[in-house]
């Protein structure tokens, strides 16, 4: 399992704004009558939003508005939450407690943004609030709509925290903002999650100086993020690491980020390694089966009676794929010290193997060198490979 980072999220903490629904009111009204059942998991709420909303435009509203205004703010447990848990155990949780922090919203909206059609991304960084930038982390969200890139706060538009209360504030200045309006306050751990062609860095942001500065080198984002999506789990860990470093460590939360992503990519390549690793010992022990199955037949003097090329044949594919597995559990990758032990267990058992088999072919050739009359005496009990016969 990958290792998740052990960060604080923060809830919007400046009273609420007022503005009225608006343009969105038909969206939110519609929203407001989802049959409860419905509402206790993000494939019923999407399935809802499907049958009632054809655009995109729309449809992501409906998604923002339901985790905005069903989701309160759990602040007795912010600072208990465990972020070890998985994106659906964190998903299942909010929707049926109704209650989380910024993570829960952030995954909520995402997860049902992606199951009505709509590309989307949880984006996790540091704010600024009142010209300070805040000491938790937080979680948002970035959506595709209609070709283009915007940014989506359900947590900010969800309402508001005074005295240490949570008041439900439904607001819609942190929803579909532009990505060029909302650096100002939202500042992504890896800049990718900027959606700018002229990125800016983390002291630029922490100094207030997040003005496009198209001095800089272009950055196409766009490509970008479609080389990033074909990437393997591990390559997306390691090429996040490289820009988050990139764009300067420049407070605890950016290094713990960093931190985070180091174990991150070790716990990817381990994993990776493993399924590698277990994809080889399964293989291993095709080879074993087969290879006792000769024994077997060795054991009963060759009986029935086979032609010549199919009893050398029964050592032909174990061998074959002993020196497969040999050659790839060479090159699985990194791995933890918790799995060096079983690694070299296998390493060893692949030689011990191949020697044997080796042995049994001399035998074979030997066996079919001879006349018939003179292979009948050959024969003797040998053992099978890790199991002694009796």
């Amino acid at each position: 399992m990958i290792m998740k980072g052990i960060f604080l999220f923060l809830m919007f903490t400046v009273a609420g704004y007022g503005q009225t629904k608006g343009i969105y009111a038909l969206v939110d009204a519609k929203m407001d009558k989802i049959p409860n059942n419905l509402s206790m998991t993000t494939a019923g709420i999407a399935a809802y939003i499907n049958a009632n909303f054809k655009s995109e435009n729309d449809k992501v509203r409906a998604a923002f508005y339901w985790t905005a205004s069903n989701i309160r703010y759990d602040i007795e447990n912010m600072a208990s939450i465990d972020y070890k848990e998985i994106s659906q155990d964190k998903i299942k949780n909010a929707v049926l407690s109704k209650k989380g922090v910024c993570i829960h919203y952030a995954e909520v909206f995402n997860d049902i943004a992606q199951k009505v059609g709509v590309k989307s991304y949880l984006v996790h960084g540091f704010t600024k609030q009142n010209g300070k930038v805040d000491v938790l982390a937080h979680a948002w969200c970035a959506a595709r709509v209609d070709g283009n890139w915007w940014l989506f706060d359900p947590t900010w538009g969800a309402g508001y925290i005074d005295k240490g209360k949570f008041f439900r504030k439904i607001n819609n200045i942190n929803y579909k903002v532009a990505p060029s309006q909302y650096i100002a306050t939202h500042m992504p751990f890896d800049y990718l999650w900027q959606f700018l062609n002229y990125p800016v860095t983390n002291q630029e942001f922490i100094d207030g100086k997040t003005q496009i500065n198209k001095v800089k080198n272009r950055f196409d984002y766009a490509s970008q993020i479609e080389a990033y999506d074909r990437l393997s789990d591990l390559d997306k860990a390691k090429s996040a690491l490289v820009r988050i470093e990139k764009n300067g460590i420049k407070n605890n939360l950016i290094r713990e980020m960093v931190l985070f992503k180091k174990s991150e990519v070790d716990a990817v390549q381990n994993n990776e390694a493993m399924d590698k690793f277990r994809a080889i010992n399964d293989d291993f022990n095709q080879a074993v089966t087969i290879f006792n199955d000769f024994i077997s037949y060795r054991n009963r003097k060759f009986k029935p009676a086979l032609p010549d090329e199919t009893v050398k044949a029964m050592l032909e594919t174990p061998k074959e794929k002993i020196l497969d597995c040999q050659t790839r559990i060479y090159t699985i990758g990194g791995y933890n010290d918790a799995n060096i032990g079983n690694v070299k267990s296998l390493k060893k058992a692949l030689i011990d193997v191949l020697k044997q088999i080796d042995e049994q072919e001399k035998f074979v050739n030997d066996y079919l060198s001879k006349s018939k009359s003179a292979r009948k005496s050959m024969f003797g009990t040998v053992t099978w490979f890790g199991i002694p016969v009796k």
